[in-house]
């Protein structure tokens, strides 16, 4: 008797198994709440990263996702083996800031024919990334040649240190100041040869130096301007690390106060700066912001839901101009957001 009504209640259990597969249907095998793992790849290793990692992991709280933050250090070739990584892993989505757009359009279609991809902080044209998440990077060159010209209303010569050319961001940003400086109609598509001076009625461009992410380089390169231009009247650091490393090499040759100093990001020792008088200001974009939206976005499209993505396929994250009156609020929201109060 025992024995028929266990036999009877295991045929109940698998009844009612099979019946709520079937009612499940093609949606069965949709990732639930709790179920996504969300991809979000940057472009190199730095403090603006950090800081974006901040956002990306709140985000994989607030919306249930596990987040892996992938942070290459051997420029396109180890992004690509990552992205490559993550597609064979089958993560549910990925956000990825291209370090070569214009190179990476393969490996990106690539990855979006299996999972959703978008970009953050540098877009990739012409790929098949659902959106791109971050600022106009020309508008915010212009913002930033704005300080220029604040810093030095007279005029003056000046140079432009990033790290790649070749990414996006960059070219649009380099591309920016340089037509704010020389009082240019807007126009993004624009783009300058590094190779020679730029020279307009008030200011001159004398050249752009990259570092590829190297900081010893990226130092050098402001050491090599100071000794062979050393009455350079400003100093133009378009990535986070730049003008820290634009200070430190105005530290070693006695001249810091002595050259203007224009910066992009919001490093701390760049909020500093400005606080102490060496640093005119910061163009500030919002990475903890590039990371949290990223992840939402991409979990919402995992899930089947409304993602917010505007026809034109841009998110945009505002940036802002931070000076000397700013930078106090700036850096103590800032280091609550981090968790570094």
């Amino acid at each position: 008797m025992i024995q028929r009504i266990l036999l009877g209640s295991t045929l109940l259990v698998a009844l009612f198994a099979l019946t709520s597969c079937d009612d499940a249907g093609p949606s069965s095998a949709v990732a639930g709440k709790g179920d996504l793992r969300i991809a979000y790849v940057t472009n190199g290793v730095a403090d603006f990263w950090t800081i974006a990692k901040s956002g990306a992991n709140a985000a994989g709280d607030d919306f249930d996702v596990t987040v892996d933050v992938l942070m290459p250090t051997g420029g396109v070739t180890d992004q690509k083996r990552m992205i490559e990584d993550l597609v064979t892993r089958q993560v549910d989505g990925i956000a990825i800031s291209p370090i070569d757009p214009g190179n990476q359009i393969d490996v990106i279609d690539a990855a979006a024919a299996k999972t959703p991809v978008i970009t953050h902080d540098s877009d990739a044209p012409g790929s098949a990334r659902r959106c791109y998440i971050g600022m106009d990077n020309y508008d915010a060159g212009r913002m930033c040649g704005k300080l220029v010209k604040e810093a030095l209303p007279q005029g003056g010569e000046i140079f432009i240190f990033v790290g790649r050319i070749e990414q996006d961001n960059a070219r649009r940003r380099r591309q920016g100041v340089i037509d704010e400086l020389l009082d240019r109609s807007v126009n993004a598509d624009r783009f300058d040869e590094p190779g020679t001076a730029i020279v307009g009625d008030k200011y001159t461009v004398l050249g752009t130096l990259t570092d590829q992410f190297d900081r010893a380089k990226a130092k050098a390169n402001v050491e090599d301007v100071l000794s062979k231009h050393p009455d350079v009247d400003g100093l133009v650091g378009l990535f986070a690390y730049n003008p820290p490393l634009i200070l430190e090499a105005l530290e070693g040759a006695g001249k810091v106060g002595k050259i203007e100093v224009i910066a992009f990001d919001e490093d701390a020792e760049t909020l500093q700066g400005i606080i102490d008088g060496s640093v005119a200001g910061t163009v500030v974009q919002n990475p903890y912001m590039y990371g949290y939206k990223s992840v939402e976005v991409l979990a919402k499209i995992a899930r089947g839901e409304d993602a917010g993505i505007p026809e034109n396929g841009m998110i945009a994250i505002p940036a802002r101009t931070i000076r000397k009156g700013d930078v106090n609020a700036f850096w103590t929201d800032l280091k609550k957001k981090t968790g570094k109060e």
